[in-house]
């Protein structure tokens, strides 16, 4: 990718360009996007409807070692005023009662912890081997990795309901219990769409506890009404933007490791573009053809978790 011209604060990132050729055919949209399009909340819906296919991205061949175990659960949040579930996924070789580093992966808008990845399952995104590809050795380091029901708020905080809190104040103590991501052992956090706007907040809210951080396509507006235009419900008023909008507050991602990843003709470009332009220099910045939708999400999910391992390593 080009930076946009001289003295550009692009020079002071890592931009990648991603080498990914288009196909003929719309893949299907995945957790987050194909909601995001069926109710109107993403941006440049009308657009999406009418492209042919030639934004999405070939999905990658992956190639996993035998998954690890993993279990599910539910337990009452009191941040959230309700019953979420949960996965618990270990690496291969791993079981309950190893401690490890963890991966906190964050859902999109309209998905859950059953379906927060796209393609794949939470033990598979742990077993997938180095770059994901066939053939590759495993020579990632291990974690685990656990998701959660977030809602459909944005994954800031509404009157009644939490998800932030409930993630760090909840969810994280009871992984750390089990000995995943307990210090020594650090944590991170990944989303996708919605969720990448909440592993983006996450991480700038909570610099003690969250080590690294990755977001594919982050559902990341401008303004609060832009943001109130395509979805009233996002935040809960002109404040609560202001006080969780990740561009404006980039700087408290300090010297953090930060990787974010957007398709050129993802609806939210121009505002991860901002984003981009705003995070601390040393942030992985990574833009190519693509969409809002699951082939993009696929794609970008394994150098994604790889740049988290190398950090949590």
């Amino acid at each position: 990718m080009t930076p946009n011209g001289p003295g550009s604060r692009w020079s002071r990132r890592r931009v990648l360009t991603l080498g990914l050729a288009p196909v003929a055919v719309l893949a299907c949209a995945g957790a987050g996007g194909a909601e995001l399009i069926s109710r109107g909340v993403l941006p440049g819906r009308s657009l999406l409807e009418e492209l042919d296919g030639t934004c999405s991205v070939p999905a990658p061949p992956l190639d996993f070692a035998p998954p690890g175990p993993s279990a599910d659960g539910t337990f009452y949040s009191a941040a959230r005023r309700r019953t979420v579930g949960y996965t618990i996924a270990y690496p291969p070789g791993h079981r309950r009662g190893d401690e490890l580093p963890l991966v906190v992966m964050l859902h999109g808008y309209g998905g859950n912890h059953a379906n927060a990845l796209a393609g794949m399952s939470p033990a598979q995104a742990v077993a997938l081997k180095s770059g994901g590809r066939p053939g590759s050795a495993m020579a990632r380091p291990p974690m685990a990795l656990v998701t959660v029901d977030g809602g459909g708020g944005y994954w800031n905080p509404h009157p009644g309901d939490d998800p932030m809190a409930m993630v760090v104040h909840e969810m994280i103590p009871r992984c750390r219990h089990l000995g995943l991501g307990r210090p020594p052992h650090r944590v991170a956090v990944m989303g996708i769409s919605m969720g990448g706007y909440g592993a983006l907040l996450l991480a700038e809210r909570y610099p003690a506890v969250f080590a690294a951080v990755a977001a594919v396509s982050p559902a990341v507006w401008t303004s609060y009404p832009q943001a109130r235009q395509a979805n009233p419900g996002a935040f809960a008023s002109a404040a609560a933007f202001a006080a969780d909008d990740v561009i404006t507050h980039a700087a408290a991602l300090g010297r953090r490791p930060v990787r974010i990843a957007s398709g050129h003709d993802d609806p939210f470009y121009p505002g991860v573009q901002a984003l981009a332009r705003a995070l601390p220099a040393g942030a992985v910045v990574a833009f190519g053809p693509g969409c809002h939708d699951g082939s993009f999400f696929v794609a970008q999910e394994p150098p994604s978790l790889a740049f988290l391992a190398s950090h949590l390593a």
